[in-house]
């Protein structure tokens, strides 16, 4: 399982195309999305976190991969996204 914060991520749309991204590189993938926390949990057999993460880097997104979600606050905020959609 790999898990990501992308603080770039404010919208339905952001969603949107996080998740044809994650879907383009492991068609197979279970993605579960938290927008209110900035999380995209992905359960791949097929991509491993490396993969996963430039699929949404690629999509115009800045993954930040979480190792262990306790003490996950620990980790650098991603700057924020300034193209998107809904300002």
């Amino acid at each position: 399982m790999n898990t990501f914060e992308i603080n770039d991520m404010t919208c339905g749309h952001c969603v949107g195309v996080i998740t044809k991204a994650i879907k383009s590189v492991a068609p197979g993938a279970d993605v579960q999305i938290d927008l209110a926390a900035h999380r995209v949990t992905i359960n791949s057999a097929e991509a491993d976190q490396t993969t996963l993460g430039k699929a949404i880097t690629d999509a115009g997104y800045t993954p930040v991969a979480i190792e262990n979600i306790v003490g996950a606050s620990d980790k650098p905020a991603a700057p924020a996204r300034s193209g998107c959609c809904c300002g």
